[in-house]
Formats: C-alpha cells, structure tokens, sequence
C-alpha cells in the first residue's frame, strides 16, 4: 500500500498558522452566532437533499473522513486534510483505498464511532441494505464495489477501476459520515453527527438552532456555544436586518454582485466576500412529455438563449459563460473562452434565433399559433430573476411562457419526479471535479440528471476520463467532453454565477469557498470578538 498522506501535514499546518495569525490568537470562546437563512430546507438530511438549503445549516452537525481545509479557500486536491480519518493510502493498482480511523470519536448521543458507521454510510449510498429515501449524489459511486470495515478503526473503498478524484468526492460537505445505530427517517428531523455542533431545534418556516458539542473531538472546538439560522423570505428584508445589525452574517451566497455593491455603500464596515460560486443557471427540459419530446424543439429553446443578456442585467457583466465544468481561472476543468465561441448558441444570438424559429415552424408553430408553456422554478430570487428573463427569450421564438414558482420544500420532489415541462434550474458543483460535474448530472439513471437526457456513449467517456491519472490528458478529455454535452443540447447551461457573502467585522475565522458553495460550512473555527 502507497500511503499519500506525508504531504498533506505541512499543508494543514500551514493553513492552521494562517489562521492564528494577529488578532486570531485571541480567539474568545462563547456567543451565539446568528445567520440569515432563505427559506425552509426541505430535510436536516445532507445526503438524501440537493440544496445548499441544507448543506450549510447542518454541515456542523457532521464529519466526513477527509475533508477540504476550512481555512482554505479554494477547494484543490492540495486542502483535502483528515477529519474522521487519520491517514489513508491508495494500493498499487489503485483499486483500493484504505483509511485508518480516529479513536475515541462519539456521536452526539454518546454511542462511539467505528469503521462499521463508515461501511453503514456507503451501502447506503451504494444501494446496499440501509435504505434512504433518495439519493442525490448515488451517480458518484458508481466506481465503488463496496465500503468494508477492517476492523474497528480501519475501513476500505473497493473499487471496480482506478478512480484518483475519488478522494475529492470524499471531502466535500456532501459526503457526511452517519451513524449506523439511528434510522434514515430520524436523519431527516433529528439527525445524529460527530460535529461541533448539535441540533437543538428545527421549525419550518422559522430556522434552525445548533448547540456547541462538548464532547467534540477536537479540543478547544468549536468556539461558538451556538449557531442559529433564521429564515427570512424576502432578501431585501434580509439585507436591511444584516444591515442594520440585527445579524451576525448573510447567508453565505445571498448577495448578487448588485447587492455587494449596495452593501459596501450603505454599511461599509461589514466584510463582504465575492467569488464564483461554482453554481450555474441552467435550462431542463422534460424529454418525456410532448412537444418536447422532439429534439427540434428543444435545439429552439436553446438557441434563443441570450446569455450575455443573462449575466449584463443580473451580474452587471461578471459571472462567466462556459460549459459544465467552471470556467477558468476560478475552475480547473471548464472550457477555455476561444473553445466556446465555436459551440452552437455561445455567439451570434440574431442568427441563433432565426435558426430557431425555423425549427418552431417546421413544428407547426409561428406567429399565429404559438406554444404555451409554463416556466418553473424555486421560489427564491436567485431562480425567480432569470426565470423571468427566460421568458423574454422565449416569446422570440413563438413560446409564451407563464412562471410557475415552488417552494423549496415541494422544488426537488417535483424535479427528480420530472413533473415539469420546461423549468430554470440551478445547480451547483459540489466538488470542482469532472466524476461529480458530469456523473450527477449528465449520467443515465442519475437522480439529479433532471431532464433525462441519456447518452450511453457519454457515460463511458465519463467513465474513461475518470480513470485517467495523466492530469493534461485528463483536461483535454474533460473539454471534449463538455463540448459534445454543449451540442447535443443536454443542458444548456446559461452562465455561471458570482456572488457574495457578508459578515460584521467582529465576526472572525470565517473563510467562505471560492470554487463550491457546499464545502466550507462547518463554523468550528468562527469565533465573535465581542
């Protein structure tokens, strides 16, 4: 066995001397830190849910094996540090991936933790005997034979072929580890972790209160004696109370890039920080209910888009067009810009726009007999603004289009079950990596594969790029990839989105992830100087 762990101590230190460096020697233990939430989390469950609804209000409950440093903010191979595990190493054909486990370690009702909860997590993410009730993320392991504990403290990944990434998957806010003694259902509304903190209380519609866990592994962690969200549906509202001083923090992507700029100017003393996201704004069509059902139309709804209109009026010209994957220089794996100019309905809207219309007459449609349809989304602003843009778009090509706005609690239940027609969707990269970008959302059979589209040639080019250890090979696999998804219409992505998250200045220790908005909520080292 190649044990692959020796680098990553002086990173960890590194970031740990970063993090007490100056004032943040004196970091003062207790308060409550108080955020502002945007609506309701359909579930406490992180691995049964596809919202950052839920990943960040509850990410503190739990631990992973590894994960990417909270210190850091760009997530890279190089920030993946232990957590549950201590050390691990790759077998010399890469088919294995052996973990030594922390000693000592207890759930949050007192019972200790052992290789068994790890083997219990993945055979529930595998499909194995511990049933959920869906599982969003269950196209990451399809590489994965099974999960075993070697005994108390170890546990081993057996996988069908090499899968380097796999690591990466393994640190992001998504891959808690669950305790096996506490059922699925009991996850959902009061869950069980290892984390610093414990949930205290749940409330629809109100928000969520976590609780310092004293008997956390980590000493001296975390500082606080408590987080709480509240949920707050107007994000004016929201802005005016963090404004104002009624909260600790925004929610940690709540402002757009004219937002930020309103807060820099009306309360100038806050901490604000704007980065890409690694969420992009795109357009699902349900291939299974006519009209859409025929390729023509959706290559129509396509090729209407006017992007650089999208990202003018909602980012003021600073979120980014690109594929699948993030572009650069804030992603390692997205398109370079000479790349996506030669990809249908990247350039030339006028012209894209005739071809469109077109391909709506050669259906039947025109300007005396239009399509109605209507157009769903979340019911959060973030959704709702380009949504409405969309339908602009559309009556370009004949398409009227009426909004239809769901609340997150009924959202994903709605989209996994495919009961839409044509919807704007967000979704976010939870790891900047192609075996989550492409696996979740393009592979067949694939929960968070929205629209169903299912290309089994695509599939083992996914599966081909993911064995590949030659990193410059692997990227030009992964651009080629991107393209062909770009042009057989799978999802056209529309851009991909900035925005920022704000803090007031006696709020320290807080570092807010450039690249995932899913990775960097754990708050054990947040403390109030105060």
């Amino acid at each position: 066995m190649k044990i692959r762990t020796g680098w990553l101590i002086p990173a960890a230190l590194a970031a740990a001397l970063v993090a007490t460096t100056g004032s943040a020697w004196a970091q003062k233990p207790g308060g409550v830190l108080k955020i502002q939430h945007m609506d309701t989390p359909p579930s406490a469950s992180i691995h049964e849910e596809a919202t950052v609804s839920t990943a960040v209000p509850f990410m503190g409950l739990y631990n992973n094996l590894v994960m990417f440093d909270q210190n850091v903010a760009k997530n890279s191979f190089a920030s993946i540090v232990p957590d549950l595990a201590t050390k691990w190493a790759w077998s010399d054909d890469g088919k294995q991936l052996s973990f030594t486990l922390r000693q000592g370690v207890k759930w949050h009702d007192g019972k200790p933790f052992t290789a068994k909860d790890v083997a219990c997590t993945f055979d529930m993410l595998l499909g194995g005997e511990t049933k959920i009730r869906r599982n969003p993320r269950g196209a990451w392991y399809t590489n994965v034979d099974r999960v075993t504990a070697d005994g108390d403290f170890a546990a081993t990944f057996h996988l069908k072929e090499r899968q380097p990434a796999l690591i990466a998957l393994l640190a992001s806010g998504y891959t808690p580890i669950y305790p096996c003694h506490i059922p699925s259902a009991d996850m959902r509304r009061r869950p069980i972790g290892t984390g610093p903190f414990k949930l205290a209380e749940f409330k629809m519609n109100e928000g969520i209160k976590l609780v310092k866990n004293p008997d956390y592994w980590k000493p001296g962690r975390p500082y606080l004696d408590g987080i709480e969200y509240t949920i707050i549906a107007d994000r004016s509202t929201r802005m005016l109370a963090f404004a104002s001083g009624k909260f600790d923090m925004t929610f940690p992507t709540d402002l757009t890039v004219p937002l930020w700029k309103n807060m820099k100017k009306d309360a100038p003393h806050v901490k604000c920080t704007m980065r890409d996201t690694g969420v992009s704004t795109n357009l699902i069509v349900n291939r299974e209910v006519p009209p859409f059902d025929d390729p023509k139309i959706r290559r129509a709804l396509a090729l209407t888009l006017d992007r650089k209109a999208f990202i003018d009026i909602l980012s003021e010209g600073e979120s980014s067009m690109g594929g699948v994957m993030l572009p650069p220089p804030s992603g390692v794996w997205g398109m370079p810009p000479e790349m996506l100019k030669t990809i249908i309905g990247y350039d030339n809207v006028p012209a894209n726009r005739e071809k469109a219309r077109e391909l709506m007459k050669e259906l039947g449609y025109g300007p005396d007999k239009r399509l109605k349809v209507k157009v769903s989304t979340r019911n959060i602003a973030t959704f709702r603004d380009p949504a409405t843009i969309l339908i602009d778009h559309l009556k370009h090509i004949y398409v009227d289009g009426e909004l239809e706005v769901i609340d997150t609690s009924v959202y994903y239940n709605r989209v996994f079950k495919k009961d839409y027609s044509v919807a704007l969707n967000l979704s976010g990269t939870a790891v900047d990596d192609p075996d989550v970008g492409f696996f979740e959302g393009y592979a067949c059979g694939s929960l968070r594969n929205y629209n169903g589209y299912c290309n089994p040639e695509m599939t083992k080019l996914f599966e081909e790029q993911s064995r590949e250890t030659d990193q410059k090979k692997r990227l030009k696999m992964v651009w080629e990839i991107d393209r062909k998804l770009q042009e057989d219409i799978a999802r056209p992505i529309i851009y991909h989105g900035r925005a920022a998250g704000c803090w007031q200045p006696y709020v320290k220790g807080v570092v807010l992830h450039s690249n995932s908005i899913y990775n960097g909520a754990r708050f054990e080292d947040v403390w109030l100087d105060k």
